[in-house]
């Protein structure tokens, strides 16, 4: 499974109703430490059935990226049961993201 691109639209179901822990990476296409940390995630996606792993464009997504405060990207967050229980920013390798998960 692939990470799911995360929107306003469907931000609702697929995080903060999700029954189970969800990464979500705060990018966008310009950010060099960004692009570094796309194939990471995506290898996370694919390999954790245990997780949910979303995607949030801040170009494309403004709202929810002042909602969380982002204020340099990369961003990761952790939510569990619809609230955030990690947030870093910094692109980080694969050992550190699976830490905060």
């Amino acid at each position: 499974m692939s990470a799911i691109n995360i929107n306003k639209n469907n931000f609702q179901n697929e995080v903060l109703n999700s029954d189970k822990p969800v990464l979500l990476d705060f990018w966008a296409s310009w950010c060099a430490p960004c692009r570094m940390v796309v194939p990471i995630v995506e290898e996370i996606a694919s390999e954790r059935r245990d997780i949910k792993v979303g995607k949030i464009n801040v170009d494309e997504e403004p709202e929810l990226a002042n909602k969380f405060s982002i204020m340099s990207i990369p961003t990761l967050v952790v939510m569990k049961n619809g609230k955030i229980v990690q947030q870093v920013s910094g692109a980080r390798p694969k050992n550190a993201i699976l830490e905060m998960l």
